[in-house]
């Protein structure tokens, strides 16, 4: 393998760097830097998505024919590493990473005709409708029951931890339509509005203040049949290859370096660095080094039109515990500071203090955050089970 850029890779990285320092303005950095949530503001990030979509640039790893790029893994590499080198915000990855390649691969002509554009334009905000109080990374529990009525189904139940739900005007959800067979066999994969009729939506704040997970409730919701992906009580089969995008399809590596760069340069400044600390330090950035080569290879594998597969649950393990690790490394390195609070959200709104100070506050409440990586997404426990069941084959 060569890891060397070649001369048009060199040109694509100027001008992916160029691209960014035209579009992202201070502020957008400002808020990207100090957001403490796992995920970026979506009133914040629009505008820099909407530039990459005047660019052609909103969905790279979509198909040409649907408006992706074309590029080489390199080139994804390359525009991912960028775009964290310089504080880009992401958009709704539920939409461009989710439901988007579900909706290309499972979707009839009319629902890829009416959803595609909007995800591209960022015109449409997609929450994520999977777990339940009862049903987490055991999805097949479900109970949210659709029953049919016509052209409708009359949805009730719940769901939580809801991602940007009361920001988002639509969402992807699983429902129960059958309780005969296997659990899985009686699921549906719908689309709906979440300005129907009869939803409601709960927040729920997390230990660190942050508000981006919520409950939704469904109270005899009438949602229109057409935005069933596939076929009434499939949607297990579709449930199943949007975990693998969504466990290992975004590419996250270069948002990840950022993060551990801002940590390298933090402990410089703050002369926090002795043995202990050095040595964590080189062991995550092995790891950063180690998983960047195999996302290269995952890259490979969406570029020539197939899914992660087994694999995007490693993605999905490594990633969570290595972002842990440079939360915790962060946590150990400002010391005593580490006890200093804020009630004020979201932090780039309310803090006008010294960037270092504004940074160290900033630390304790991704550390909080970060303890979620574990379980969101499917828990740790899970992937290593996927893991271990496809060493074995079975």
């Amino acid at each position: 393998m060569d890891l060397e850029l070649n001369t048009a890779d060199l040109a694509f990285r100027d001008e992916v760097r160029a691209f960014c320092a035209a579009n992202v303005t201070p502020a957008m950095r400002r808020a990207h830097d100090l957001n403490t949530s796992f995920l970026d503001d979506p009133h914040e990030a629009i505008d820099f998505h909407r530039a990459l979509h005047r660019k052609g640039w909103s969905v790279p790893h979509w198909p040409l024919e649907q408006g992706g790029t074309g590029w080489t893994p390199v080139q994804r590499y390359i525009f991912d590493v960028e775009c964290g080198r310089a504080g880009a915000p992401t958009h709704n990855t539920s939409g461009t990473h989710f439901v988007g390649p579900v909706i290309m691969k499972f979707g009839t002509e009319e629902q890829k005709a009416k959803y595609l554009p909007r995800i591209r334009s960022g015109e449409d905000h997609w929450a994520q409708g999977y777990s339940e109080p009862g049903s987490g990374s055991d999805l097949a529990s479900l109970k949210t029951r659709a029953d049919s009525d016509g052209d409708d189904y009359i949805v009730n139940g719940q769901k939580i931890w809801t991602t940007h739900a009361h920001k988002s005007n639509r969402i992807f959800a699983l429902v129960r339509t059958s309780r005969e067979g296997k659990r899985q066999a009686g699921i549906t994969f719908l689309l709906m509005d979440m300005d129907f009729p009869g939803i409601t939506v709960r927040p729920i704040y997390g230990t660190g203040g942050d508000h981006e997970f919520n409950e939704v409730f469904f109270d005899n919701v009438r949602a229109p049949k057409s935005g069933r992906i596939g076929e009434e009580n499939r949607g297990w089969e579709v449930a199943k290859y949007l975990l693998e995008f969504e466990r290992g399809g975004n590419v996250i590596a270069g948002r990840v370096r950022a993060q551990f760069t801002k940590l390298v340069r933090m402990i410089g400044a703050r002369g926090a660095a002795h043995p202990e600390i050095s040595s964590r330090l080189a062991e995550i950035g092995c790891d950063l080094d180690a998983m960047e080569m195999i996302g290269l290879g995952v890259l490979s594998t969406l570029q020539a039109g197939g899914n992660p597969g087994p694999i995007s649950s490693l993605l999905k393990l490594r990633w969570s515990e290595i972002r842990q690790s440079i939360c915790e490394l962060a946590m150990d390195a400002i010391g005593t500071d580490a006890l200093r609070w804020t009630v004020e959200r979201p932090l780039y709104d309310s803090l006008q203090l010294p960037p270092e100070d504004e940074e160290v506050l900033a630390t304790t409440l991704r550390y909080f955050n970060s303890r979620a990586y574990s379980i969101m997404g499917g828990t740790s426990e899970v992937q290593t089970n996927i893991l271990a069941r496809s060493l074995v084959g079975v």
